[in-house]
């Protein structure tokens, strides 16, 4: 399966049937990022604990260069370093102080970051087939743009009303470290769920199993990476021109980087002699 907007399409699609797919998408970002035209805003928010220093990091920061190379105003914001508070369900933020959460704590800014975005980025490493924990805090205090009340959805699913005029379209990057994309299997049902509530989409999915590789510095797999790093930066152009990762360039992303019995076998190598044992996994 791809990833190409909104949707998976069967990768045994002939061309012709994912050209005509393509044809039919239409979304609404402002992406003229020609000399004088509109600069697509894009926020990537980062939720591995590791930071700066995450492969989860290292997806971001390559799909933003691709997209700043079309012109985008690209940030990535690093959850880790932000206070973010649990949300405590307490609905102050719908009776007490409509629109405006009463922890203070910096979700204050991080929510006008959400609102003056055209797109943003949902990026989290993989913790027990979700999201981590600093991730799952940002999303749940994102609660104060949503009204109480509740309506009908286009698929007769119920949701809150809209507080504000329009959302941002939502893209997600992430990265396990197991081999296999079915382990990303709740991540994605999980946020197109939220993307439905906030009355946006997901337009963009980029999911990698094998994530520790990234930072391999064994000779034979460092042109694998760059490959993939290449890849990536096209995404982010793709999206900051179109809105969407082309059905191309999906295709290379999703194509694994070693074999899964190639990783296994050196990743319980490298526990071993984490742990000092020495002995064969």
């Amino acid at each position: 399966m791809i990833t190409v907007g909104p949707v998976h399409i069967s990768s045994n699609l002939d061309a012709a049937k994912i050209i005509l797919y393509l044809s039919t998408v239409k979304i609404d970002l402002k992406a003229n990022n020609s000399p004088g035209g509109y600069k697509m805003r894009i926020t990537a928010f980062n939720g591995s604990p590791r930071g700066k220093g995450s492969n989860t990091g290292i997806m971001v920061s390559e799909f933003l260069e691709g997209a700043a190379s079309e012109g985008s105003q690209a940030e990535q914001i690093f959850l880790s370093e932000k206070k973010i508070g649990h949300c405590m369900g307490c609905f102050k933020c719908w009776t007490a102080t409509p629109g405006k959460c009463v922890i203070n704590d910096d979700m204050k800014d991080l929510l006008e970051k959400v609102m003056k975005s055209d797109l943003i980025i949902l990026a989290t490493p993989l913790y027990v087939d979700d999201v981590t924990g600093i991730m799952k805090d940002f999303m749940d205090r994102l609660i104060p743009l949503m009204d109480p009340h509740f309506e009908s959805d286009s698929s007769g699913e119920w949701r809150h009303v809209k507080r504000l005029g329009s959302y941002p379209y939502i893209a997600v990057i992430s990265n396990c470290g197991m081999p296999g994309r079915q382990h990303f299997q709740v991540l994605k049902l999980h946020f197109r769920r939220m993307a439905r509530n906030f009355h946006s989409m997901v337009t963009a999915e980029i999911y990698l199993d094998c994530g520790e590789l990234l930072k391999n510095q064994v000779l034979i797999l460092k042109p694998v990476i760059a490959r993939y790093r290449k890849f990536l930066r096209k995404a982010g152009e793709e999206v900051a021109k179109d809105g969407i990762i082309s059905a191309k360039t999906a295709v290379k992303l999703e194509k694994p980087l070693i074999s899964a019995a190639m990783y296994i076998k050196e990743a319980n190598k490298f526990w071993d002699k984490q742990l000092g044992s020495g002995t064969k996994s």
